[in-house]
């Protein structure tokens, strides 16, 4: 009997296709009905990169841009980790980027769509995706950006204050290590502080290359 998140009577997995090629699982996640995070989001927005990609960068969830335009990592966000890729010496094309959660959680405020941090049923409804893409690309070592990205790959007790600057055992035997999400550096308090945080994020970066 498959096990569902708590208050869920369905997950990803019921969506999955009999191929599990990251081409056959992104189309069939457009159609994703896991948890109800699809009916107010634009579309879901799966992973993007080379299928040889030596590495994956796990972040959180979409935003309003990558729910707009369909891409992860498109917004601010994306702009400050392509820079810390750079900073690291990580071609961007040896990189796959995806989300913990395929569809953007937010509030209406007036126009604005405000982020909400996805809930652990929600990120354990929607993990079957990850699972399957890590399964698909088997990559050479893993990124969890932030706790949301690192509760769906190393479970809901993990905390970045305990985990960063070592190696994990992840889904599929990957092997993940835990940093800071772009967008936590672009909301910190002050200048200081960001610089801070966008130095560790490019050290972690720098300890994929160390992967065996």
């Amino acid at each position: 009997m498959v096990k569902y998140a708590e208050g869920f009577d369905r997950s990803a997995e019921d969506f999955v296709p009999e191929a599990r090629d990251l081409d056959s699982l992104r189309q069939a996640a457009q159609n994703c009905r896991g948890c109800p995070l699809y009916k107010d989001a634009t579309r879901t927005v799966f992973g993007e990169g080379p299928e040889k990609a030596r590495f994956m960068l796990v972040g959180e969830q979409p935003g309003d841009q990558e729910d707009l335009q369909g891409h992860p990592f498109v917004g601010p966000a994306g702009q400050l980790l392509d820079r810390a890729l750079i900073e690291a010496g990580i071609e961007r094309g040896d990189v796959y980027i995806t989300n913990a959660v395929k569809h953007f959680k937010f509030e209406q405020r007036g126009k604005r769509r405000v982020h909400v941090t996805p809930k652990v049923r929600e990120i354990k409804a929607c993990r079957p995706w990850l699972e399957h893409e890590i399964a698909a690309l088997k990559p050479k070592a893993v990124a969890a950006l932030g706790a949301t990205a690192g509760w769906s790959l190393l479970g809901a007790g993990f905390t970045l204050k305990e985990g960063r600057e070592k190696w994990h055992e992840g889904p599929k035997g990957s092997k993940v290590v835990a940093t800071y999400h772009p967008s936590a550096i672009l909301r910190a308090i002050d200048h200081q502080q960001r610089d801070l945080l966008y130095s560790l994020l490019v050290q972690d970066l720098k300890m994929l290359k160390t992967a065996r």
